[in-house]
């Protein structure tokens, strides 16, 4: 088995047990198909791990997956295949805290094997699955059934998350406990809230107890009712029903407070609005233990790009809002507020999207775009520096749900990516690994092709 392990301590609470104070341990896994472990010198490339202060040029030795020295550029010994880089970015690996597979129930929209490779083709080195499969992940049975898939099948490493809720259905709980035990990393009914409030505190306090991160996507349902789209002056000029980001951020505020009351783990999924940034500061303030992602569409995307033609490959939930909304989630990442950006990846079936706007499914596919479309859309223009951007999609992400940080240092097993900078290419649908081509950025001009990925010390993809 190819698998990363990790724990997680539990303590037993004396107030629920009547038992000796102890300490379980849990473990967490990601897991991958087994592979022939690397052997390559990455030369004269430029390696930058802004988590560990490194920004400059030099050879890069990979040996049995793990990297066994740094050298300066042109100095490093050549081991098996030379990889000449120079010019190019190398990166930690990047870390997805929200993929939706669509395994099981869905494979004609994404797989296990597509997904990670158009995982891969981004330069993720590992990725996290969400629960809102068919059946839904709400148990222990379909949770290892995941993870052998995964053994199987993986290009890169998969870490799952169970539901929140039996069915994701928000009347009772899962099977959290035993979830835990089987290797789930978080739980999350992402896709839904979790509207009900005892609901939420009870999976706190369970999620507590197994030591794991609550992952929700905040929305009130009543206030979004039957929306497609942002509501204001454009959805209102194009006759489409309405998202208030109030159904965002009071949804938002409700989870911060339980989230703070239970002392629970919290991690808050697609950003989408600049009063939640307020919530968020306010709620880390007081002492809550909050990490949060906005996506590349909610970071580069604007309620105006909807009113083109209506392509459905704009709608996603949450909707993209203003653009004062969207430079205040760009100050909020380049100021360190915004600790990940995840994909949010959905894909869906082609036919699927060619529906009205109004009748398509919610959701864009983001695995295979995310760095060339942040890179060239805010690095390149200085919105945002690289190093957030990095740190962002990178060692924030691991660290927030307690996956295998990715590092550029010796010793440490070789999860990462080598970016061509200087290419710039047109972003083709046709060309995606996924099996699904529902991207709002078709036909953008990029820079920053990813042209090798290395996870868990093999190579994932390369096209040098």
């Amino acid at each position: 088995m190819s698998a990363s392990r990790f724990t997680f301590n539990v303590s037993w609470s004396l107030s629920l047990f009547n038992v000796k104070r102890e300490t379980i341990v849990f473990m967490g896994t990601a897991t991958q198909k087994k592979g022939t472990r690397a052997t390559l010198l990455i030369r004269g490339a430029r390696l930058f791990d802004p988590a560990r202060g490194l920004d400059r040029h030099g050879d890069v030795l990979i040996e049995k997956g793990r990297i066994s020295s740094l050298a300066p550029a042109g100095k490093g010994s050549a081991a098996g295949q030379v990889i000449e880089a120079g010019g190019m970015l190398l990166l930690p690996g990047f870390v997805d805290l929200h993929t939706h597979l669509r395994t099981p129930g869905r494979e004609d929209e994404e797989d296990i094997a597509s997904g990670t490779a158009a995982a891969a083709a981004g330069g993720y080195a590992s990725i996290c699955a969400m629960a809102n499969t068919d059946p839904v992940v709400d148990n222990a049975a379909v949770l290892s059934s995941l993870i052998e898939a995964a053994e199987a099948e993986a290009f890169v490493r998969v870490a799952f998350l169970g539901a929140i809720s039996r069915r994701l259905e928000g009347i009772h709980l899962s099977d959290m406990w035993d979830m835990a035990a089987a290797g789930a990393v978080a739980f999350s009914d992402d896709g839904r809230p979790v509207s009900d409030g005892g609901l939420l505190r009870s999976a706190f306090q369970a999620a507590k107890l197994v030591g794991l991160p609550l992952c929700l996507h905040c929305e009130d349902s009543d206030l979004a009712g039957q929306g497609v789209m942002n509501e204001g002056e454009v959805s209102a000029r194009l006759g489409l029903a309405g998202i208030p980001a109030t159904a965002e951020t009071a949804a938002l505020a409700r989870d911060l407070e339980i989230a703070a009351y239970e002392g629970g783990r919290v991690h808050i999924a697609h950003l989408s609005c600049a009063r939640s940034l307020e919530l968020l500061e306010a709620a880390r303030r007081a002492g809550a233990e909050v990490t949060c992602e906005a996506t590349p569409h909610h970071l580069l995307l604007t309620e105006n790009d909807v009113a083109g033609d209506l392509d459905a490959s704009f709608k996603m939930s949450p909707p993209l809002r203003t653009e004062s909304d969207r430079r205040a989630l760009v100050e909020a990442l380049a100021a360190g507020a915004i600790n990940c950006i995840a994909t949010d990846h959905a894909p869906h079936a082609v036919q699927e999207k060619e529906t009205p706007f109004e009748e398509a499914p919610f959701g864009v596919v983001g695995l295979e775009t995310a760095f060339p479309v942040l890179y060239s859309g805010l690095a390149e223009t200085g919105e945002a520096p690289l190093e957030k951007l990095v740190l962002a999609m990178s060692t924030s992400p691991a660290r927030a749900i307690g996956l295998p940080e990715p590092k550029i240092a010796v010793g440490e097993e070789a999860n990462l990516c080598l970016v061509d900078i200087k290419e710039e290419f047109e972003i083709d649908p046709e060309s995606f690994r996924s099996k699904s081509r529902n991207t709002p950025f078709a036909g953008r001009r990029v820079k920053g092709r990813v042209v090798l990925t290395v996870s868990g010390g093999r190579v994932a993809h390369n096209v040098i």
